[in-house]
């Protein structure tokens, strides 16, 4: 029953929480308007950059490192002490799936019509609260990609497609999760392939040739 309650929790909870978006709420207050309507029309922290500048950026950045963090750790905690549970012997199993649902509700937030952002930043607060040194790595794809190509979604993309690779490594090969390595694998590849699917524009648009490159801003 601890089982049940354990993961209904996580998954309302970290949805929930999750769904406060950042970019939206930042924008709102300090611009009066909704990032929805300008730029690329995604609520994310690289259209709110774009459009309204350092400071809303900031804000909303500072805003989603605590929400991916928090989502995390309050899960872990209260699931291996109110509720007794740890799953596969590693209490990150937990953090993932909080990770996941806390993306899941960035991305399709209930309190906005089910339209977020892409949840990049998310996932690699999420993943700095779980994981530090998986995080560091996959950051550093991250990093070396824009700053190869000057495209945020490319090195999203990248940093997507390692973020799974990197967790099995590191959680085998360094950490010895034992049972947990295969099920936090699984559970940071659809977190994996949920970025992916998210950036299915920005691939079109790199394809066409047509993708904005970091640090161009449009005018409101």
């Amino acid at each position: 029953m601890n089982i049940f309650f354990s993961l209904a929790f996580t998954i309302i909870f970290s949805y929930l929480f999750g769904s406060l978006n950042s970019a939206i709420i930042v924008c709102k207050i300090w611009k009066k308007k909704d990032i929805r309507d300008y730029g690329s029309n995604n609520a994310g922290l690289t259209n709110v950059l774009r459009v309204f500048g350092k400071g809303p950026a900031l804000a909303t950045l500072l805003c989603d490192l605590a929400k991916g963090v928090i989502a995390v750790v309050l899960c872990r905690h209260i699931v291996s002490g109110a509720f007794d549970t740890v799953f596969f012997g590693d209490d990150k199993f937990i953090g993932y799936v909080a990770g996941l649902f806390v993306m899941l509700g960035h991305i399709f937030p209930v309190f906005y019509g089910f339209h977020g952002g892409k949840g990049v930043l998310i996932a690699a607060t999420t993943l700095l609260a779980i994981d530090p040194l998986t995080c560091l790595f996959s950051v550093s794809v991250f990093a070396v990609l824009l700053a190869a190509t000057k495209y945020v979604s490319v090195g999203s993309i990248c940093a997507a497609v390692s973020y799974p690779l990197f967790t099995f490594i590191d959680q085998h090969f360094l950490y010895g999760s034992g049972d947990a390595v295969l099920p936090n694998t699984l559970v940071a590849l659809c977190i994996g392939i949920l970025i992916i699917y998210m950036h299915k524009p920005n691939i079109k648009r790199l394809m066409n040739g047509t993708e904005n490159k970091f640090g161009k801003k449009k005018n409101v």
